[in-house]
């Protein structure tokens, strides 16, 4: 769109200056492009004076802000069901296929969700990039946060070569493949077959050969590998990880280190289930906010008997 608007006309060697003259004195017209004549620059002004000339002038795009959202690979997750934000949300990135609404909380043993489709391709279904490793994500099928990338590279920065690790809420499979690439082997455990499947599906594509997926409750992880030992153990069910704590203990060699995450209101509010278990140190530190009043957290467990 155009319109005719008085402008102030400057030689293009003064315009920077007399751009920030007008900005300063609260005069130029944001809302309209300069013009261009000759060896002349025309800014829109919001009040004219004696030599200002009219011109046509382009209006400035009104850009509407983009919905909230979340990014996992190519899906972005809104919180709201708002269509019309939905397509301005996909066509704003190239990257994106789909956009989704949350018709449920995560819930469950699986810890899923369900969700609508709300532009773009019906599917829950994407690949995620991360330091440099691809996970294929199937967001209904099997829980994954993106937001934990830099924990799984902090993790792996303090391993030493050939270690054994669990990951015994391995999900998709982030943790264990990322770790595998200093560890010895890595076994891979979780509940849900789905995500299991797309484990499998993630080790081949990542070519790491020294992860075994393991189909099972971890809460008898002790019965189904009695002669196991590891010196690193991941433990990230935010939700409730208190009840799997003997596991995970009887699992971790002297000198071990596992790392717990837990969502919790207080700081330290999980070192009363962890002090009596151990007479090593444990460090805790905040990953993130996840909501008002809760926070999610790592407690970084120096095994000692």
């Amino acid at each position: 769109m155009e319109r005719e608007q008085w402008c102030r006309r400057v030689p293009k060697t003064e315009a920077e200056q007399a751009r920030r003259d007008l900005i300063a004195g609260g005069l130029l017209d944001t809302g309209l492009r300069p013009g261009a004549d000759g060896d002349h620059i025309l800014f829109p002004v919001t009040e004219h004076r004696e030599g200002d000339v009219l011109w046509l002038c382009r209006e400035v795009p009104v850009r509407q802000p983009l919905p909230r959202h979340e990014l996992v690979g190519g899906i972005a997750i809104m919180q709201e069901e708002d269509e019309e934000g939905a397509c301005r949300l996909l066509a704003s990135r190239p990257s994106l296929h789909t956009v989704l609404g949350g018709e449920s909380p995560v819930q469950g043993t699986y810890r899923t969700r369900t969700y609508r489709v709300l532009a773009g391709e019906k599917t829950t279904r994407t690949i995620v990039t991360e330091y440099g490793l691809r996970f294929a994500v199937d967001l209904e099928e099997a829980y994954f946060s993106p937001r934990l990338a830099n924990e799984r590279h902090r993790i792996t920065a303090l391993m030493h070569a050939g270690e054994r690790v669990l990951d015994m809420f391995a999900g998709v499979g982030p943790f264990a493949i990322t770790c595998a690439a200093q560890a010895s082997i890595v076994y891979a455990c979780d509940l849900n077959p789905g995500a299991v499947r797309l484990m499998e599906e993630n080790i081949r594509m990542n070519r790491r050969t020294n992860i075994l997926p393991v189909l099972a409750d971890a809460s008898h992880l002790s019965g189904i590998l009695p002669h196991a030992s590891f010196d690193r153990i991941i433990m990230n069910l935010p939700m409730d990880p208190a009840p799997f704590l003997d596991a995970a203990f009887a699992l971790a060699r002297d000198g071990a280190t596992i790392h717990l995450y837990a969502l919790q209101e207080e700081h330290g509010a999980l070192l009363r289930d962890l002090a009596p278990r151990t007479i090593g140190t444990i460090t805790e530190r905040e990953v993130r906010s996840y909501s008002p009043s809760q926070h999610h957290a790592v407690y970084d467990i120096d095994v000692r008997r």
